[in-house]
Order: C-alpha cells, then sequence, then structure tokens
C-alpha cells in the first residue's frame, strides 16, 4: 500500500516500507541536545541567552580572586600584584598560565 505526501506543491507517492526514512530525517525542534543548543546562534536558541559569563579568576602571584568578563576587550591585571590574569583576542579573552578560573562562581550575565 502507498502513501502520499504533499510536499512544497509536488505529491509524492512512496511504498509504506520507505516511509520509516522520512520519519529517521525529522528532527525534534522542541527538544534539541545540549550538543545542538551550544553551536546554534544566541538569538535562535529556544530560551535565548548570551554566551559571555563573569567568571572569579585567582591570581597565581597574590591568591586574590578577581572577578573577570569572559569576553574582556582589555587586558586585565590583578588588583594586588599587578601581573597579566586574562589577554583579549576576537572573541573570549585567554587566561594566563598559572590564573585558573572557579568553576563554581560562574555566573551568567
Amino acid at each position: 500500500m502507498a502513501s502520499a505526501w504533499l510536499c512544497q506543491n509536488i505529491i509524492i507517492c512512496l511504498p509504506r516500507q520507505y516511509l520509516w526514512t522520512l520519519y529517521a530525517l525529522a528532527k525534534d525542534l522542541l527538544h534539541p541536545t545540549p550538543e545542538e543548543e551550544r553551536r546554534t546562534h544566541k538569538k535562535k536558541r529556544l530560551v535565548q541567552c548570551p554566551n559571555s559569563y563573569f567568571m572569579d579568576v585567582k591570581c597565581p602571584g597574590c591568591y586574590k580572586i578577581t572577578t573577570v568578563f569572559s569576553h574582556a576587550q582589555t587586558v586585565v591585571l590583578c588588583v594586588g600584584c599587578s601581573t597579566v590574569l586574562c589577554q583579549p583576542t576576537g572573541g573570549k579573552a585567554r587566561l594566563t598560565e598559572g590564573s585558573f578560573v572557579f568553576l563554581l562562581k560562574l555566573r551568567q550575565v
């Protein structure tokens, strides 16, 4: 038994055994995987949220904690010993070697 499908003003007649291929190509738009959600543009997600965040960075020299924006456009210096904590790139700021981020303190903007 064949089934008829209307696709952009073209009627497609397929045997029942080939219908599973059409279902396999279907994509669940309401429940994307976390990987798909991460790769999509920030404005095209189901819930719009920015890619940027604030993070607490600990200085390797004096062990003081400084809050740094993830996409900082200027060089961020430590308040205590004025060592460079991160340097700007085209997108996210690059942390210098030795300084590390407290992952528990990540906060979305």
